[in-house]
């Protein structure tokens, strides 16, 4: 049997998910978890990073933009080289990539290996990531696709509260290089549990509109999907300019020793993991909607911060109101682009993935040009103005619109 008529081997079909196909998704989350927490990681441990590679903290830190930017690339273009590639052998191999990557940072003596490292990296990151998404929603029954996306980005979120603070746990223990070689020994270990756990996923059959015999038009021409990516860009950007720099915020304005500002990065982490959750069962309704909250959320918890940081009680709410708001981000975007473009989900998901990732390059880097210039202050200020744009995008511009089966999950999950 041809690819242009698969057989529907992941059960999606069934009324009901079985332990199975969750179980499968587990698998998926826990691979996003690890790519994340690989890119991620350099924060946790950057001064005996950069005291063992003879570099600077600073120059260390560029290792998290090289990785960014790689994704960026990558992401959009998984979809267009997969072709009819079994989608779990390339996530599979994608993770065997990213192991690699992980032992040349653990590695590396200098910054030349250290780039080597985190361009293999990104490659892996940029195939897990951007296919991660649209995998989940192959794999559960339709009443479930939204919380099944909400698990696949869930890894995501929960690479920042517990995947990085144990990394880094591990590296003071062990060394930094132990943390990364630990990285690399999991990421094989689901390497080698994705093949079993997953069915076979050949590539998915376009589905076009049965009133139109035309080609789907691309995807930067559809208003709700360039709309969706217009305030992902201004958000991430806006959350990645503040938040690299949310420690020193809350040290000098809302004079928090390191152990309160930990304590409130936890907090932070917490409502992120619930944003996380919760945006998914909502924006599979209305996402157009929860985005517009989410912009809202992000846009008065920054000017919160700048308005009040010096009120310890105050900060405090901005944290969890930012972690809660952003937290949902991911999965509240990945819905809205899945609903702008039901038949091309691989690629809108690749999309998406790359300007995301881009767009957090992109903000760590003017964040660290504003705070230079302008200071914390001005930098909050700057982050605010630029998630102020996106919300007036998200309320203006065009939304995505459910289509009738996407509507029939909803109502059955309420069932």
């Amino acid at each position: 049997m041809g690819l242009s008529t698969p057989v529907d081997t992941t059960g999606a079909s069934s009324a009901r998910t079985t332990g199975r196909q969750w179980a499968a998704v587990a698998v998926l989350g826990l691979s996003t978890f690890i790519v994340v927490t690989s890119e991620m990681l350099p924060i946790g441990v950057l001064t005996p990073m950069a005291e063992g590679l003879r570099i600077s903290p600073g120059t260390t830190g560029y290792s998290l933009t090289i990785t960014g930017l790689v994704t960026a690339v990558t992401a959009p273009l998984v979809p267009r080289l997969l072709g009819g590639l079994d989608r779990r052998m390339v996530l599979a191999v994608a993770m065997v990539v990213l192991a690699l990557g992980n032992v040349l940072t653990a590695a590396a003596q200098g910054f030349g290996l250290l780039v080597v490292s985190r361009i293999i990296l990104g490659f892996g990151m940029g195939v897990v990531w951007g296919l991660a998404s649209a995998v989940a929603t192959r794999l559960v029954a339709p009443r479930d696709v939204a919380l099944a996306v909400s698990f696949a980005v869930g890894g995501v979120a929960a690479a920042s509260v517990i995947g990085v603070p144990l990394g880094t746990i591990v590296g003071n223990a062990f060394g930094w290089r132990a943390a990364f070689a630990a990285l690399a020994a999991t990421a094989v270990l689901l390497a080698a549990a994705l093949l079993p756990a997953l069915p076979r996923l050949p590539q998915p059959t376009p589905v076009h509109d049965s009133t139109s015999a035309s080609a789907p038009e691309p995807l930067l021409r559809s208003a709700p999907v360039l709309a969706g990516l217009i305030l992902i860009v201004f958000l991430v950007t806006a959350h990645f300019a503040a938040y690299t720099y949310v420690r020193p915020v809350l040290e000098e304005r809302t004079a928090l020793t390191p152990s309160a500002v930990a304590l409130l990065l936890l907090v932070y982490g917490v409502f992120g993991l619930a944003g996380n959750f919760a945006t998914g069962a909502l924006a599979a309704r209305r996402a157009r909607a929860t985005v517009l909250s989410l912009a809202v959320g992000i846009t008065a918890s920054i000017a919160l911060l700048a308005l009040f940081g010096t009120v310890a009680w105050l900060a405090g709410l901005a944290i969890a109101l930012w972690g809660l708001a952003y937290g949902g981000l991911s999965v509240g975007g990945q819905i809205w682009m899945t609903q702008a473009a039901p038949d091309r989900i691989e690629h809108v998901t690749g999309l998406y993935v790359g300007v995301f990732t881009g767009a957090i390059a992109l903000g760590a880097f003017l964040g660290g040009t504003v705070v230079e210039a302008a200071g914390v202050v001005g930098l909050l200020w700057g982050a605010a103005g630029c998630a102020v744009i996106a919300l007036l995008v998200a309320l203006f511009g065009p939304g995505p619109t459910p289509r009738p089966r996407a509507k029939a999950a909803a109502r059955a999950a309420e069932a």
